[in-house]
């Protein structure tokens, strides 16, 4: 029961300045206060007020810090200045340092109050240096509460700035804090490329501290993958940096990821030596980040050691003050640790109500790890009491989070980063090689033999780096050759599946006989689909529904078949009430597919059913899940579904719930246009952040669409707006829009 791997250094880095130059700092503060003392009430004894904020703040006193920077504050706003930009600048310095005081303190919510008050400043007043700090320290408070999205937002912006005025020391640590932003999101090619560029800068600017931090961070990946020696390489390089530098913070973090080393491999006796060294350090320093997570580490250890009541009196220890600081990622781990112990020690019903807070947790930062934790606790519990059901279910959602964190492309996608950065390695120093080589020609047959005996060396390492990857996936370039052989059927088999589908689905000739102005916007993202729509014409009315079946691919086109098949046999001229369909469809599929008594296949179908009356220019509208949107007069107005799909068996305390569609009638406009949608447009991971579209955006589009009349133009521009929006990132899911104009 392992605490994920320390990844929390940007306090450390401030404790590591505090104690490295007390005595300088102390000096610099009397020769301010010796000023301030004779100073008259202008701009420079503001500037004095805000360099004594920072001074304090360099030696840890944040109490002070935050004193004399709403004294520069209070005296900056009282003084009449003829230099705006002087003026301005002062107050948004003085802002930044109570920010950075409530930071150190952990009161997030003041700190970014204050930061984003200096960044609009510095805005106005084209500060980019100033721009580029803000933006680090608000992505490091969003990091710190688990708000990755917003986090890595604001670290992009600071690293356009830090580029632009050339510093690259400060690059260099944006990157780092971007690297910590994906590694939080269990992202770990990602992470680990972007440590490796940190790295890379630092090495070429002579960064000893920052170094140190890279080596850490990417230990912490090679960790996280399980391999061990390739972190300890990395964490032992790191400690003796810190050692060196006096970092005494960062020392703490290394004694800590190495004790976390040796707790994987069993060897608890180096393990807790390794964190008792860390926690007097953080204590010593008042470091609470390295106090919470190394009482997290030795809990872990006296759990696996079956010392319950040791192990919760750490990791409770932990909770409080997780708790106190506002760190989500803490107090998830804590509350997962808490349940496991709970469980393991026989206390059921607590233990319960703390795995489910972990997990509601975990679902908010979106941290993969801990929701894997979560629904692993669940599935031992849930086994336990006899709770087979409910074992199954989160023992296979466990399994999807552990698939998709620890699968094969994410392991190549590792070792083709590594690889890469060994590759730059080896040319950068055949380069410096060979600019001395040019530089002194005496010993230019030396030189050549050097630049032989690296460059072979270096191609026999990667050579046998090769050789242990080749030798790895063996097993599976065994089983390639049998797969080609196979894949041709496989896939004329599934090609003959579209086909099928396809003759399910209704003509857009027939539907545009019924509806002129129709158009769907259709993408399967594989060759078959899970969206599909249908349709139906009678005499003073027609039919239309869009449904968004449970996958895609293969296993989605399986039961978007069932839910076509389905809809024909219940649609008829006896029947056209949109919630009874639906009410009919769900109890159909529970049906078929035996739900109700714990069937295997408990999927379902998101959906929306719109009865169009073209006399009378209204709809009846019934949703499971998915939701229509109407467009009048250039504005966009949602009418919601009921919560819960059709299909799948949904209890409540052991009940099952019954489900009862409602009918929405909406009155239609001439010139309105109604758009019936699955989740795959607005849900395509996209954009400069790399995060789903939202609903505004998504209506942004329809609003757009709607002012086009040919049915190819729109969709031109949805497939254009599709692309451009999902940019480097593979296709999601199923994409399905219908919209039409009752006229």
């Amino acid at each position: 029961m392992l605490t994920r791997t320390i990844k929390y250094l940007l306090l450390g880095m401030a404790f590591f300045f505090c104690h490295l130059t007390l005595p300088a700092q102390h000096k610099k503060i009397d020769s301010i206060l010796s000023i301030l003392e004779t100073g008259k009430p202008d701009t420079n004894k503001v500037n004095q007020l805000n360099k004594l904020s920072s001074e304090y703040l360099n030696i840890g006193e944040f109490d002070s810090g935050l004193k004399y920077g709403n004294k520069a504050l209070a005296l900056a706003s009282s003084i009449l200045i003829e230099n705006k930009r002087g003026w301005s600048k002062g107050i948004a310095r003085a802002y930044a340092n109570i920010g950075t005081s409530y930071y150190y303190q952990a009161n997030y919510s003041a700190a970014l109050k204050n930061y984003f008050a200096s960044l609009k400043i510095m805005k106005e007043i084209g500060d980019k240096r100033g721009i580029a700090r803000l933006s680090n320290s608000i992505g490091n408070i969003y990091l710190e509460q688990g708000e990755y999205p917003p986090a890595i937002k604001y670290y992009m912006a600071a690293l356009k700035m830090h580029a632009d005025v050339g510093d690259e020391k400060s690059i260099s640590k944006t990157y780092n804090n971007i690297g910590n932003a994906y590694s939080s999101q269990d992202n770990y090619p990602e992470a680990l490329k972007n440590y490796f560029t940190s790295l890379k800068i630092r090495e070429e600017i002579n960064d000893e501290q920052g170094i140190a931090i890279s080596y850490n961070n990417i230990g912490a990946i090679y960790d996280l993958q399980g391999n061990y020696t390739e972190a300890l390489k990395n964490y032992f390089a790191s400690l003796r940096i810190k050692e060196k530098i006096g970092d005494n913070a960062g020392v703490a973090n290394s004694y800590n990821n190495i004790g976390l080393i040796y707790q994987s491999q069993e060897n608890y006796a180096e393990a807790l030596k390794n964190h008792f060294a860390a926690l007097k350090i953080s204590e010593d320093i008042k470091y609470k980040e390295g106090m919470a997570v190394t009482l997290e580490n030795i809990g872990a250890i006296y759990s696996s050691q079956g010392n319950y009541p040791e192990a919760l009196k750490m990791f409770f220890s932990s909770l409080k003050i997780n708790e106190q600081i506002g760190d989500k990622y803490g107090i998830a781990a804590s509350y997962n640790n808490i349940g496991n112990a709970l469980v393991r020690s026989g206390q059921l019903k607590e233990a319960q109500s703390y795995l489910n807070k972990a997990l509601q947790i975990s679902m908010e930062i979106g941290s993969k790890y801990d929701i894997k934790k979560s629904y692993r606790g669940l599935t031992i519990l849930d086994s336990i009491q006899n709770n087979w059901r409910a074992a199954f279910e989160h023992h296979k959602l466990f399994n999807v989070y552990k698939d998709s964190i620890d699968n094969e492309e994410t392991k190549k996608k590792i070792i083709e980063t590594t690889m890469t950065n060994k590759f730059e390695k080896i040319e950068l120093e055949t380069k410096a090689k060979q600019d001395k080589k040019d530089a002194i020609a005496a010993e230019e047959n030396q030189r050549q033999k050097n630049i032989k005996y690296s460059v072979t060396f270096g191609l026999f390492l990667v050579t046998v780096f090769a050789g242990f990857i080749v030798r790895s996936l063996r097993f599976t370039n065994k089983q390639k050759k049998i797969i080609e052989t196979q894949n041709f059927q496989i896939v004329e088999s599934i090609n003959y599946s579209k086909k099928i589908q396809d003759s399910l689905l209704p003509s857009i000739e027939n539907m545009q006989k019924a509806i002129p102005s129709i158009f769907v916007f259709y993408e399967p993202k594989a060759i078959v689909s899970g969206d599909f729509y249908y349709f139906k014409k009678f005499e003073k009315y027609t039919l239309l529904a869009c449904v968004d079946c449970t996958g895609h691919g293969v296993s989605g086109g399986f039961m978007s078949t069932l839910g076509s098949l389905l809809l024909d046999k219940i649609v008829d001229d006896a029947a056209l009430n949109p919630s009874e369909i639906l009410n009919k469809l769900n109890d159909e599929i529970i049906r078929i597919l035996d739900q109700q008594n714990g069937g295997e296949i408990q999927d379902g179908m998101d959906l929306s059913v719109c009865l169009i009356d073209r006399n009378n220019h209204k709809i009846e509208f019934s949703g499971a899940r998915n939701g229509i949107i109407v467009v009048t007069n250039n504005q966009a107005k949602r009418y919601k579904a009921d919560l819960l799909p059709v299909g799948g068996s949904y209890m409540k305390k052991g009940i099952p719930i019954e489900r009862n569609f409602k009918t929405q009638h909406i009155p239609i406009n001439t010139n309105d246009w109604i758009y019936m949608y699955t989740d795959g447009f607005m849900e395509q991971v996209g954009g400069s952040e790399g995060i789903p579209m939202n609903y505004s955006q998504f209506e942004n589009q329809l609003l757009n669409v709607s002012k086009i009349e040919s049915p190819e133009e729109k969709n031109k521009l949805l497939q254009l707006e599709l692309d451009s929006w999902r940019g480097k990132h593979e296709r999601d899911d199923d994409v399905l829009i219908i919209g039409f104009r009752v006229v």
